[in-house]
């Protein structure tokens, strides 16, 4: 019976060099119910060199580690394993951090000072393929693709579709305009399961490794890489 219930559990690797605040992050996912603390590492070489072997459902990454900056960790994090989501959570909520994370990989930004609740159920949705962020990052989020959305269409970079079927073409659009994976799910008639499979697809077409990746190629802002 234990056995059974220990494969459900949402194995979470921990990536943060404040000791205390590791210690208590491991505590609360062990104590939570429906999760594990596989493993805590106080930097970034510690955790490719450990997140390779084990392979966790989801990592939590600090950004500002010792000797490699958390973008950094997160970029070379997906080209070992691509489709893992890694949630940043982070004291940073300045527009510059919140990019240069996304553009690195990760699947979701959450700041320090979200609850425990709040913590444990974006761990959850990032578990089920969603993008989780604080209030605060979604803004500006939100704020930067409207302006994006604006631009005249013939400024974008078309070439980066030229190889996209007509449905992963309407999928990337409807991301494009920020809804999630119900969403377009809905819109779109077709399975939330269809959505994340034509979504891996586009991924690996246009060799990125994240939501917001995708969406500048898009919006032809190739940059930031």
């Amino acid at each position: 019976m234990n056995r059974l219930k220990a494969k459900k559990l949402i194995q979470v690797a921990l990536v943060e060099d404040d000791p205390l605040l590791r210690a208590n992050l491991a505590a609360m996912l062990n104590s939570s119910e429906g999760f594990h603390c596989q493993a805590a590492y106080a930097d970034g070489p510690a955790a490719l060199r450990g997140i390779r072997a084990s392979r966790p459902d989801v990592v939590l990454m600090d950004i500002n580690l010792p000797g490699m900056p958390g973008t950094d960790c997160v970029r070379q994090l997906k080209e070992l394993a691509p489709h893992l989501p890694v949630l940043m959570l982070t004291v940073y909520d300045d527009s510059k951090q919140i990019f240069k994370s996304l553009m690195s990989g990760a699947t979701g930004y959450l700041l320090k000072r979200t609850s425990r609740d709040k913590l444990l159920e974006a761990i959850l949705e990032v578990h089920a393929g969603g993008a989780p962020m604080s209030r605060q990052v979604a803004r500006q989020v939100v704020q930067f693709f409207q302006k994006a959305d604006e631009m005249p269409v013939t400024t974008r970079n078309a070439s980066v579709v030229v190889n996209l079927t007509e449905r992963e073409k309407e999928v990337l659009a409807v991301l494009a305009k920020g809804y999630a994976y119900k969403e377009i799910a809905d819109q779109l008639k077709i399975s939330f399961e269809t959505v994340r499979t034509h979504l891996r697809t586009i991924y690996e077409k246009l060799h990125v490794h994240s939501r917001t990746e995708a969406v500048l190629k898009y919006h032809g802002h190739e940059g930031g890489r």
